[in-house]
């Protein structure tokens, strides 16, 4: 039986109602973090032992203590079990990401000169490590693989690292070994969960620990990442997907439908919602839904229904596409398709979603895995103030700056002025007429 898909009207909604399309599943994190605690203090305790014995109870997995790390063994045998068409389209995807990200990068140094004599500027270098977090439960994810590795390959990190949940015979999903092999990272570890956040965050016999942590995961692994945020890097917040399409009276029905399930399929815990001012196009699109879960396994057709019969998904109808608009700017969404003869016009009025897809030529699908740009996104709201995964995330900036003899004693004057008034005396006593004093003594 086939369960209703809702179907919001925001005329004839409260306030509070509107409010309530816009939380996430990963917003209620309570009972996570609290399970997430004593798995992460384990792990600091026991190290690869506790690694070993969550990866049997949680992921029923045959991993030991000694088969944590992927062997070599592992990384050939991956490419004899993954067909040659997929390790072609997994080589044009990282080219494509590397492309972009290669356009992302900074310069390695800058230094202008701001006013005569002072010269001011920013040299960028890679952090040390990090560990890229690819899940698996609900599929397999050569795909983040690919996002997480590549732009950390473009920065130059210098230790990059793959944790990821065993599968039951203690092995890694071989399209993800590929995908690793192809980009160039040579160490992958197999812990998964909160339990490999914390791996990497602390380090165990076997596992490094790092110094970031990027990737999405489950509500554990968000867990996880806020409780040691303290110990290693959360990076951006990547939580179960989300997406909003966007259609206007001009888009078409089917498609509005046929890709309102993409992100509806990750999982039971994903958020999904058309949003359109066309009465047509939503009671179009809600009747030709079901038709879509015949071409889909019994699986995946669970999990969208789940979406959407549920509180964080469905159909929305608004008065207006400026209310319309405003809705996507108030829930921020990970994922943004726009839906209309001319997407173009609604870009400006677009200011918090972290992906932005234009036309029925660019569903979620070519985003998620081969246009180039990352596809590991802020969620929960967080685009409002994150940006999507890129080069930046794996590097850091220093500032620098030169003064010249002749630039000196008008900096000096107007720094010593601010620092008195501020009360910091060594501040001011530094820039007085007592620096002047020993640099002269000093001069030959």
């Amino acid at each position: 039986m086939v369960q209703p898909i809702n179907f919001f009207d925001l005329s004839k909604i409260s306030a509070d109602e509107r409010a309530q399309l816009l939380i996430r599943s990963e917003e209620k994190l309570e009972a996570f973090l609290d399970g997430a605690r004593p798995i992460i203090d384990a792990v600091r305790q026991e190290g690869d032992a506790a690694l070993a014995r969550f990866a049997q109870k949680f992921d029923k997995s045959t991993v030991t203590n000694e088969t944590l790390k992927a062997s070599e063994a592992e990384f050939e045998a991956a490419f004899q079990a993954v067909d040659q068409d997929i390790i072609d389209s997994i080589h044009y995807a990282v080219e494509n990401i590397r492309r972009f990200h290669e356009r992302q990068k900074p310069d390695s140094m800058w230094l202008d000169e701001i006013r005569p004599g002072l010269f001011c500027g920013e040299k960028t270098t890679p952090i040390p490590s990090v560990a890229c977090y690819v899940p698996r439960g609900k599929g397999s994810f050569p795909s983040v693989v690919m996002m997480t590795t590549v732009p950390a390959v473009v920065a130059g990190v210098p230790r990059i690292v793959i944790i990821t949940p065993p599968g039951p015979e203690g092995s890694v999903d071989p399209a993800t070994l590929v995908a690793a092999r192809i980009v160039g990272v040579q160490d992958v570890y197999k812990c998964g969960g909160a339990q490999g956040v914390a791996a990497v965050a602390f380090g165990t016999e076997t596992v490094p620990r790092c110094h970031k942590i990027v990737g999405p995961g489950s509500p554990w692994v968000v867990a996880a990442k806020q409780i040691l945020a303290g110990q290693i890097d959360p990076g951006l917040p990547a939580g179960p997907s989300e997406s909003i399409v966007l259609a206007d009276g001009s888009a078409d029905p089917q498609i509005a439908a046929l890709d309102l399930l993409i992100e509806a399929e990750h999982g039971p815990d994903s958020s999904a919602y058309l949003v359109t001012d066309s009465r047509e196009v939503a009671e179009q699109a809600l009747a030709a839904i079901p038709n879509f879960y015949a071409q889909m396994t019994p699986e995946r057709v669970k999990f969208v229904e789940t979406v959407l019969s549920g509180p964080c998904g469905g159909i929305v109808l608004a008065p207006n596409m400026t209310e319309a608009l405003s809705f996507v700017n108030d829930y921020a969404p990970e994922h943004l398709e726009v839906l209309s003869d001319s997407p173009m016009q609604y870009l400006s009025e677009i200011t918090n979603a972290s992906e932005i897809l234009l036309g029925d030529n660019t569903p979620f699908v070519l985003g998620n895995f081969v246009l180039g740009p990352n596809a590991v996104l802020p969620t929960s709201g967080f685009s409002k103030t994150w940006s999507p995964l890129s080069v930046f995330d794996y590097v850091k900036r220093s500032s620098i700056a030169h003064v010249t003899d002749p630039a000196y004693r008008e900096l000096a004057f107007h720094a010593e002025r601010l620092a008195r008034y501020e009360g910091f005396d060594a501040h001011a006593n530094a820039i007085s007429q007592t620096r002047d004093k020993i640099k002269t003594r000093n001069r030959p």
